[in-house]
C-alpha cells in the first residue's frame, strides 16, 4: 500500500470512529484531523472535504469488493461477493447506519444500484442461455431485480442489521434460483404451444 493510501486509510478510519458516535453532520475536519494527530493542510491533501472521504469509503471498503474484479463475478460466486460486502457492512454497522441517514448516502445507494444491475445482467445471460431475450426486456428484468436487491439490502441497513448477512445472501439467492426456475418453466411452456402449434398447422 501506498504512503498516501496509508494516510487516506488513517484518516478514514478515524471518521468512521467519529459517525459511530456523531452525526456526519457534527463533525468537522478539525475533529479527524485531530482525532488523526494530522493537520489540515494534509486532510485537504488527500480528500476535498468530508464529501469526499465519505464517498472514498464507500468504495474502497464495500463496491470494491464487486466493482474492481467485475469481470470475475459470475452466476455460480455473486453470492459469494455479496455475502463478502454485507460482512464489511455489519463489521462498521453504526458508521453505515449513520452515513445512510446522510443526504449523500444516495451515492451509496446509486453505486449499489448499478453493480447489482452489472451481477443480473450476467445472471439474465445465463438464464436465457439458448433464448433470445431483446435488449429492452433484458434492461427492465435488470433494473427491477437491481432495484429489488439494492433496496433490500439498503433496508437492512437503515433499519439495524437485525438479520445476519448470510441470512440477507440465502433471500437473495433464493429469488434469483425462483426466478430461474419460471423463466426456464416459461420458455419450455412457449417451446410446447410452437411446437403444438405446427402440429396442427400440418
Amino acid at each position: 500500500m501506498s504512503e498516501s493510501n496509508i494516510t487516506k486509510r488513517a484518516i478514514a478510519d478515524v471518521f468512521k470512529r467519529l459517525m459511530a458516535k456523531k452525526s456526519f453532520e457534527k463533525i468537522t475536519i478539525a475533529d479527524i484531523t485531530s482525532a488523526c494527530g494530522l493537520n489540515r493542510q494534509t486532510f485537504y491533501y488527500h480528500f476535498q472535504d468530508k464529501y469526499e472521504l465519505l464517498n472514498w469509503i464507500f468504495y474502497n471498503d464495500v463496491i470494491s469488493i464487486l466493482a474492481d474484479n467485475a469481470d470475475e463475478v459470475t452466476f455460480d460466486n455473486w453470492s459469494d461477493k455479496v455475502l463478502e460486502m454485507l460482512i464489511v457492512i455489519k463489521n462498521d454497522a453504526k458508521f453505515y447506519m449513520n452515513a445512510l441517514n446522510t443526504e449523500y448516502g444516495n451515492e451509496f445507494r446509486n453505486y449499489l444500484f448499478c453493480i447489482s444491475k452489472e451481477i443480473f445482467n450476467e445472471v439474465i445471460d445465463r438464464i436465457s442461455k439458448g433464448y433470445f431475450i431483446d435488449d429492452a426486456d433484458k434492461k427492465f428484468l435488470s433494473e427491477f431485480y437491481s432495484c429489488g436487491i439494492s433496496g433490500g439490502i439498503i433496508r437492512w441497513i437503515t433499519t439495524g442489521m437485525k438479520e445476519s448477512p448470510e441470512s440477507i445472501v440465502q433471500h437473495t439467492k433464493n429469488l434469483v434460483n425462483d426466478s430461474k426456475a419460471i423463466a426456464v418453466s416459461r420458455y419450455l411452456q412457449e417451446q410446447k404451444k410452437d411446437k403444438n402449434e405446427n402440429v396442427s398447422k400440418k
